[in-house]
């Protein structure tokens, strides 16, 4: 009889359960269930805002003229940022994470603890056929960018992380860092090389449109200029480019989009310059989602390596009407960072976990 009833118990309960969006597995005499099948992205566009916490996120809100973008979003989770070697990560182990979603040494580039290389989400795309873009408001071979396409055992590297970039299989690169391609210690001119290896190398200014080869565009020596010198809108513009080309492919496309000097507006205290960053990436972040949502097929993810600054969004004295932004450190923090999706597979991105995590839900979501 007891017997009978359990059995009676377990049916009723694979009723319930059957009316959910949920499938059964029953081993063992025990019921699990998981989430029915997620619609998988054909595109991800991954844009790391360096150094952006949740205070970061709320500058961003409060010092918007009009409706932000952060504000689109559905899907928020939360990550943790320890790296192996420290409580406090670096940008290098910080990228290195995304892209091969291993934990690593502060200052690795694409690397593991023994300095032994990984390979990166850019070069398993790559190699099963999908388009590949990189920009970035630094140099492309500073900390984020370069984890994706390089693999040095120091950040610090910058010529030896060039010397990635002919071979890399990426199809757009934009930012700043000139000079380590053609004003290096070993004398190699490396835009020789990018082009006898089929890039346009562009160093004038961002084109209006995309051109059909893979594209080198350079528009500084070291690092992009502030928004406060006069970058205008290099950052969402070279993002709608980036998307023109790079959605011609018919397997899909990832595009890694950076944020870098909102992690220098922190580590300068200044909190103007961190503002004016937050709302250029905010701005950016528009022109994903507008593609996005026009595309149907287009998983976006905004996130952060780490926080940087002890960013507060404090009172002015006594007066709660007033904010004065504060910092308590020149460094980076430990807080977790939130993580933005929307598009198919976003639900993967709620909760808190790991960084590790974003790169093992985007590969598992690309599979095919």
């Amino acid at each position: 009889m007891k017997i009978k009833l359990s059995l009676l118990a377990l049916l009723f309960s694979l009723a319930i359960i059957s009316t959910s969006c949920v499938s059964v597995q029953v081993k063992d005499n025990t019921v699990s269930t998981t989430p029915s099948e997620i619609k998988k992205p054909k595109n991800i566009i991954l844009l790391i805002g360096d150094g952006m916490g949740l205070s970061q996120v709320s500058a961003a809100i409060f010092y918007k003229k009009g409706s932000p973008n952060f504000e689109r979003f559905q899907t928020i989770g939360l990550i943790k940022t320890s790296s192996a070697s420290e409580l406090i990560t670096d940008s290098a182990s910080g990228a290195t994470v995304f892209s091969t979603g291993i934990k690593t040494y502060n200052g690795a580039i694409g690397v593991d603890k023994d300095t032994i290389a990984i390979p990166t989400i850019v070069e398993h795309l790559s190699k099963r056929g999908f388009a590949t873009g990189i920009i970035s408001t630094s140099s492309i071979q500073h900390a984020t960018p370069a984890s994706f396409y390089a693999h040095v055992k120091s950040r610090s590297l910058y010529e030896d992380i060039t010397t990635f970039a002919p071979n890399s299989g990426i199809n757009f690169f934009a930012g700043g860092g000139l000079k380590f391609f053609n004003k290096r210690k070993d004398g190699k001119d490396l835009l020789v090389e990018m082009r006898t290896n089929g890039y346009e190398v562009i160093i004038d200014e961002l084109p209006k449109t995309p051109n059909a080869k893979n594209e080198l565009i350079l528009l500084a020596e070291d690092g992009m200029p502030k928004m406060s010198e006069g970058r205008g809108d290099f950052l969402p513009n070279a993002t709608q480019l980036a998307l023109e080309k790079l959605s011609k492919n018919e397997k899909g496309f990832f595009l890694m989009v950076e944020g870098s000097q909102i992690d220098w507006g922190g580590h300068d205290n200044d909190a103007d310059y961190l503002i004016a960053e937050l709302l250029d990436f905010d701005k950016t972040l528009g022109v994903a989602l507008d593609f996005a949502k026009q595309n149907g097929e287009t998983l976006i993810i905004v996130t952060a390596d780490h926080e940087t600054g002890g960013y507060t969004l404090a009172s002015e004295g006594t007066d709660y009407n007033k904010i004065k932004p504060s910092f308590s450190t020149t460094g980076h923090s430990a807080t977790m960072v939130p993580v933005f999706a929307e598009g198919p597979g976003a639900s993967l991105f709620n909760g808190i976990y790991e960084s590790i995590d974003i790169y093992h839900k985007m590969m598992e979501l690309l599979k095919r």
